[in-house]
């Protein structure tokens, strides 16, 4: 009970100084942070919650706008018009990510290895159609897929041949999934490349050390080692592919019959908002399709994560 006491005693209270320089020290700490916190809040959370707004009201001939609660979600998850943009861009996924990620996988290997000739090049090369904006990549490609005045046409009319037309309905969601890949493959790359050149040499000399030839190290060593930049990318893909706008919204004047107002679900949400004035409805499939979005690459990260 003395000791207690006594070395309850020799504690000194904090003095009134140091309590000033801690509250110092915090506020100083939320002058850095302060304007990220607010252009955060004003360009991030206010959009957000103004959509939340937006998506408990409709505007109705009789009335104007009046509260609804839930009503305009229950709409909206039983919309065939929105579900039918959903799977078509689930589709794009299954088969556009995979590929675009495994050519740039390749790429950034073959880069790494030192065996490419010129692959200061072949770097830029590769990444400079990141570059190009995406408006630009869609006009593009949408002349060169023209079978009246574009590629298409001009080699059909050389060779005498009859190549599909790429904006047809049954190939025109492949053709949108070229564009993307072309454009995003070296920025892909680059996120491979760099995660490879922090691997540390002395792991590819041990493989070698022990008889591993190249593919071997580039399965056991290599793709191992940068698991995280794989799981980074994937999601990074994902989230892309779910938010696909601006592509087809370019093609869509090429190719009205193929591409609808309803093609993916931003589309669609464009179209609500700007050509039907259904702003509320707009927001309510805005926000649905973001929590689909962030479920899907949530579960790819914590898979990712615990295969790591």
């Amino acid at each position: 009970m003395t000791l207690l006491s006594t070395s309850a005693r020799a504690v000194p209270p904090p003095r009134r100084g140091s309590r000033f320089r801690l509250r110092k020290e915090a506020w100083v700490g939320w002058g850095f942070a302060g304007p990220f916190v607010g252009v955060f809040g004003l360009v991030f959370l206010a959009p957000i919650g103004y959509a939340l707004y937006l998506s408990l009201f409709q505007d109705r001939l009789v009335g104007g706008t009046v509260f609804v609660g839930l009503d305009n979600y229950g709409e909206a998850l039983s919309d065939p018009r929105f579900w039918d943009g959903l799977l078509r861009v689930g589709l794009f996924l299954l088969v556009q990510v995979p590929v675009m990620l495994g050519i740039a996988l390749l790429a950034a290997l073959a880069i790494d290895s030192g065996r490419l000739y010129g692959k200061t090049f072949f770097r830029v090369a590769i990444f400079l159609p990141y570059a190009v904006p995406a408006v630009v990549a869609g006009l593009i490609w949408g002349f060169m897929y023209g079978t009246q005045f574009g590629l298409v046409g001009n080699v059909n009319d050389a060779f005498g041949t009859s190549l599909p037309d790429p904006l047809s309905p049954s190939l025109v969601l492949a053709s949108i999934g070229n564009i993307v890949t072309w454009e995003f493959v070296g920025y892909n790359m680059l996120i491979f490349y760099s995660a490879l050149k922090v691997v540390p040499r002395s792991l590819y000399e041990a493989a070698a050390i022990d008889g591993a030839g190249e593919w071997r190290v580039v399965r056991s060593v290599k793709l191992p080692a940068i698991r995280s930049a794989l799981v980074i990318a994937t999601i990074f893909s994902i989230i892309g592919s779910f938010q696909l706008f601006n592509e087809p919204s370019i093609l869509q004047k090429l190719a009205p019959n193929a591409i609808t107002s309803d093609f993916t679900p931003n589309l669609y949400t464009y179209s609500l908002s700007f050509s039907g004035q259904q702003h509320n409805y707009a927001a309510t499939v805005a926000i649905v399709m973001g929590v689909i979005t962030a479920i899907i690459a949530y579960a790819v990260q914590l898979r990712g994560m615990r295969k790591g």
